[in-house]
């Protein structure tokens, strides 16, 4: 779980103020009606079971198709790894500075290199969502491109099941869907272990 980044404001006063403005229950327009979202069991075709894998994606940012992009709706922030970020050559976004540091990778706190909004585009062909969202770009060892947190799902009204693999997501009146790969899933958590020892 990654923690910290700037999503609520990128200095003490800031994360305050969106604190005070929480407590005081300041009411939120509705969100639209949208399709239920379901799981079942036709939702496991195709899944290995009996697993413990974590939910990886493919997911399309700017123009380039990115694999390793592990869910995570336990993170605070969406996260780009800087080695994926300079491989898909964006020079033309801009990246802005941030203060405020990241906690959880491996127990460290990290000090991001900066942030880019990027649109960010799941599922395929008439149940194709793209949204605007806030990476913060992070210099650090990883088996994952992107980390997809609570900001990027929420923003596309997802709900992501790891036992089923797969991600949920309403487009209009129809729901869109990603699956996990786990033959990935696998190679990243082995891989985890051996980046982690690094950092021990």
């Amino acid at each position: 779980m990654i923690s910290g980044g700037s999503t609520d404001g990128d200095s003490n006063r800031a994360r305050k103020s969106w604190s005070k403005r929480k407590v005081l229950g300041i009411e939120a327009r509705r969100p639209d009606p949208c399709p239920v979202i379901t799981f079942g069991p036709e939702d496991l075709e195709g899944v290995c079971l009996p697993h413990n894998d974590a939910l990886l994606i493919r997911a399309q940012v700017t123009n380039y198709d990115i694999r390793r992009v592990f869910v995570d709706s336990g993170s605070s922030v969406n996260v780009i790894f800087q080695d994926a970020f300079e491989q898909m050559d964006l020079r033309g976004c801009e990246v802005n500075p941030v203060k405020t540091s990241l906690y959880g990778f491996a127990g460290h706190t990290i000090r991001p290199k900066g942030e880019v909004r990027l649109p960010i585009t799941l599922g395929s062909g008439d149940t194709k969502k793209t949204v605007m969202a806030l990476f913060t770009v992070v210099e650090a060892p990883s088996s994952y491109n992107i980390i997809l947190g609570r900001p990027a799902l929420n923003a596309f009204r997802a709900v992501a099941s790891a036992y089923h693999q797969k991600i949920k997501f309403p487009v209009g009146d129809r729901v869109g869907e990603v699956k996990g790969d786990q033959h990935s899933s696998r190679w990243c958590y082995a891989d985890t272990i051996r980046v982690d020892n690094k950092w021990a």
